[in-house]
């Protein structure tokens, strides 16, 4: 009877090692935002437009986010801005709409399948078209519900990857890039972030361009991001966790 019981002991460590095992080598879980279904044309259904011109363009053959801020002179927020950020954060709109309008310099879509990011990687395809102050593209995350949120971006006219934080109404520099890259306007490439706690890693093209350890882990809502006249197209928005 010992020598069963001693067994069955033996067999159900096996297993819940087993177990750990296949926990903690299973791949990550990858979720992107497909958009090639959506109406030319139209906002996504897929991405909240919070401030500037977000809508559904043909890219030869293929629907893809594109921001256009080619008639967007002062900044202003998105069109329905109130019901919006009242399907984001329902009773606690009103101080988001606030700092909203406070960087409305900054235009960002959020991605509705997404509700709280943490520790992952993002990463999304763009494209740079046109833009004579600037040609951005960046991926937004940790967005709080009073719109304070940070942004990895690409400058065309700057050539390099920065990290910025966006808190109380103020935009603040927090890091660039260990070097300029410049890349082809009207061509694809890839951005993507990874964070682990407090960690954060950069990386364009597929090349590691940025560390940084941030004040607090991430928590928040995720999306696209550009920057005054800008336009860019995004395309393959993937989260993995």
């Amino acid at each position: 009877m010992k020598a069963r019981i001693r067994l069955m002991i033996r067999v159900v460590v096996l297993i819940v090692l087993a177990f750990t095992v296949m926990q903690c080598t299973k791949s990550p879980q990858r979720v992107g935002v497909d958009v090639s279904k959506e109406k030319v044309g139209g906002e996504s259904s897929k991405f909240l437009s919070v401030v500037g011109n977000w809508v559904i363009v043909d890219d030869g053959g293929k629907q893809v986010m594109a921001v256009d801020g080619r008639q967007w002179q002062k900044g202003q927020p998105a069109g329905g801005l109130a019901e919006k950020a009242r399907e984001i954060y329902g009773s606690r709109h009103e101080e988001f709409i606030d700092n909203v309008k406070a960087f409305a310099y900054f235009p960002y879509a959020v991605a509705k399948e997404f509700e709280d990011f943490h520790d992952g990687e993002i990463s999304v395809r763009f494209k740079l078209v046109a833009g004579q102050l600037d040609q951005c593209a960046g991926i937004l995350f940790n967005l709080k519900p009073n719109g304070d949120y940070l942004a990895v971006r690409f400058n065309g006219k700057e050539d390099n990857v920065v990290l910025w934080t966006f808190n109380q109404g103020k935009r603040s520099f927090v890091k660039k890039g260990s070097e300029n890259v410049p890349l082809e306007m009207n061509q694809w490439h890839t951005l993507q972030i990874s964070v682990k706690g407090t960690n954060l890693q950069a990386s364009l093209n597929g090349k590691h361009l940025l560390d940084y350890t941030l004040a607090e882990p991430v928590s928040g809502k995720v999306g696209l991001w550009s920057k005054t006249d800008s336009v860019s197209y995004f395309d393959d928005f993937t989260v993995s966790k």
